[in-house]
């Protein structure tokens, strides 16, 4: 195991810990009148300052991370799925939920539908961008599924468009398997279109193609882009 890898996640916890005693010791004293001994903090051994602010600066939301927190808010519109290659799409409506979590540095995207034949659909994903890594990345979870999917993402020059490489394992050839996703989004309009290899034929075919139209933004001035939006009660659901 690469110690130093370990130590990033060990270090910012303690970076957070160290803040939030101090935070309370600067309290302590205002209201006390004596302050509270603190801890000093020091960095590991052969660590130098450069380190500490590299590891910052990998854990500090920017430009890529605003990218994704755009999308927060709350989209419906409908859903084309094809079985196989040349099948009758069918459509049903869908519904996603975009919240923005862990103070702007990921977002989470909960889609919730029908699957024809198969029963309610409820989707979760996690998006981020990785400062080190220099990329987009997610993960996938859904009510159909127990594997995890995970993906890499590309963005375009014009921002508009991020393409996603998925990997998960396929059920019916119990081997690896990829799946190409194209999301473009223009304002409050959104588009996902889904691309994978027929486990038959193993020729791309064009899965799955979702519509969307933003319903409820993130509220601008006084709620920032990177705040959360509050995922509806199941009460707001059912009024809907």
């Amino acid at each position: 195991m690469n110690s130093r890898r370990f130590f990033v996640p060990v270090l910012s916890a303690a970076i957070a810990l160290t803040a939030f005693i101090g935070s309370i010791a600067i309290g302590e004293e205002t209201k006390e009148g004596a302050p509270t001994d603190v801890p000093e903090f020091k960095l590991p051994p052969g660590w130098t300052e450069a380190d500490l602010q590299a590891c910052i600066v990998a854990g500090t939301p920017g430009k890529m991370q605003q990218v994704l927190a755009a999308d927060a808010g709350v989209w419906k519109g409908d859903s084309t799925m094809w079985m196989y290659p040349g099948a009758e799409p069918v459509s049903t409506q869908v519904r996603c939920i975009v919240r923005v979590i862990m103070d702007g540095r990921y977002t989470q995207s909960r889609y919730i539908g029908e699957i024809p034949g198969m029963g309610p659909y409820n989707g979760l994903g996690l998006s981020g961008y990785d400062n080190v890594a220099k990329k987009f990345t997610c993960t996938w979870i859904d009510n159909h599924s127990t594997g995890m999917m995970t993906g890499e993402g590309k963005l375009s020059k014009d921002g508009k468009t991020l393409t996603w490489i998925y990997t998960y394992n396929c059920p019916i050839n119990n081997k690896p398997a990829t799946m190409r996703q194209i999301e473009t989004t223009d304002g409050d309009s959104k588009k996902i279109e889904m691309f994978g290899a027929d486990p038959k034929s193993g020729k791309e075919i064009k899965m799955m193609s979702i519509e969307l139209t933003r319903a409820k933004a993130a509220t601008e001035g006084k709620t920032k882009a990177s705040k959360a939006v509050q995922e509806p009660s199941l009460e707001d659901r059912a009024a809907d």
